[in-house]
């Protein structure tokens, strides 16, 4: 089993010899900070002392799973020392002294000093005595890295809470971004389409009441309605491209944002390796943020070259695929609310996607989506 899989012997041994100063110093340091707090509280000294003992504790935390990652290759992520939550300076306190974290790094500190000086009794031993290098070196090490993980390791209940919260925010963006899109559909038919329509049918009316009258002006009114029609179909045509373009479907990305490029007016290099090929909710949201964004770089950004690249990526949440646009434009780009990167956000945000944004003044301007194939 992979859990089983015991680190080597001298591995096993630099890490219980090199465990013992480490758990001695982040013991004691934290141990005296935390008296020193306790007995000064009542006078407003020890609520700083206590705060930086936990940031201290947080700080050692992170140092412990970084040994343990080097010397056994635990799966123990560096987490952040300061917390986010609470604007103030007094909020920080308060989120930082309750947060669960704080208080598994405070407890591992204790629980792994007296494990750290058995263990470095066992390192040194095992240094002349070989058959224990051998057998139990590995083991006690490995049985020390389940403690670390188990302590140290990802909060779960925090983690799924964090996690339910960015799905319950990401859904949310994906219904204003559903309905803006639904306006922005049914604004479309009605200043476009039916307006030109309404214009065809009014047009075919007029030249039949002078069809008998006046032959000639019903046949330019009849001219007049033909031309309405075509416009009416092409507005048609257009909407249906924006709600789903059919290249999209039949041929996938490459071509699709070809066709993109070639109707660009700035010159736009087009690399893509996404195969196999993603789900069409992935393609499209990768589609429409290429587009809008070629369309805000042609307006805005005096660019003379993009640069457009899609990619599939794997991480340890699945497969993603990549969209990165760079333009050597003006810059100044910015993701501000109700503007069209923020909308690019909210759809990309609707397949738990993330969308950046990197745009100095003078350029260059880097836009990135990281989109999941699986959500």
């Amino acid at each position: 089993m992979e859990s089983r899989r015991y680190p080597h012997p001298a591995r096993a041994i630099a890490y219980l010899i090199g465990a013992f100063p480490l758990s001695l110093f982040t013991f004691v340091v934290t141990v005296t900070l935390i008296c020193v707090g306790i007995g000064t509280v009542v006078i407003w000294v020890g609520v700083a002392i206590l705060v930086a003992a936990a940031l201290l504790a947080r700080a050692f935390g992170n140092a412990h799973r970084a040994w343990a990652r080097t010397l056994l290759g635990a799966d123990l992520p560096t987490r952040p020392v300061t917390t986010a939550n609470g604007d103030g300076m007094l909020r920080q306190w308060q989120a930082l002294l309750t947060d669960r974290r704080t208080w598994r790094d405070i407890t591992y500190l204790m629980l792994e000093f007296p494990l750290s000086v058995f263990g470095f009794a066992l390192g040194i031993a095992c240094v002349p005595l070989f058959p224990l290098a051998l057998f139990l070196a590995p083991r006690y090490a490995w049985l020390h890295s389940q403690l670390t993980i188990s302590m140290l390791g990802p909060d779960r209940t925090q983690d799924l809470t964090a996690r339910a919260e960015q799905l319950q925010a990401s859904r949310a963006r994906g219904v204003d971004a559903a309905e803006a899109e639904r306006r922005r559909i049914e604004r479309d038919l009605h200043d476009g389409a039916q307006q030109r329509l309404v214009a065809v049918a009014m047009g075919l009316g007029r030249a039949k009441g002078k069809l008998d009258a006046d032959p000639e002006l019903a046949k330019a009114l009849i001219d007049e309605a033909h031309a309405d029609a075509k416009l009416a179909v092409a507005e048609l045509r257009d909407l249906a491209r924006g709600i789903y373009p059919a290249v999209l479907g039949d041929r996938g990305l490459d071509a699709a944002l070809s066709s993109l490029a070639a109707k660009c007016p700035v010159p736009v290099e087009v690399t893509v390796t996404v195969e196999p090929r993603p789900p069409a909710a992935v393609e499209s949201t990768a589609y429409f943020i290429v587009g809008e964004s070629l369309t805000n770089i042609a307006k805005y950004a005096n660019a003379s070259l993009v640069t457009v690249k899609l990619w599939r990526t794997e991480r340890a949440s699945g497969d993603q695929v990549v969209v990165e646009i760079t333009d050597d434009g003006d810059g100044g780009a910015v993701l501000r609310p109700g503007g069209g990167l923020a909308g690019l956000a909210d759809r990309a945000a609707t397949i738990d996607g993330v969308m950046t944004v990197v745009s100095p003044i003078g350029g260059p301007t880097v836009i990135r989506a990281d989109l999941p194939c699986a959500w």
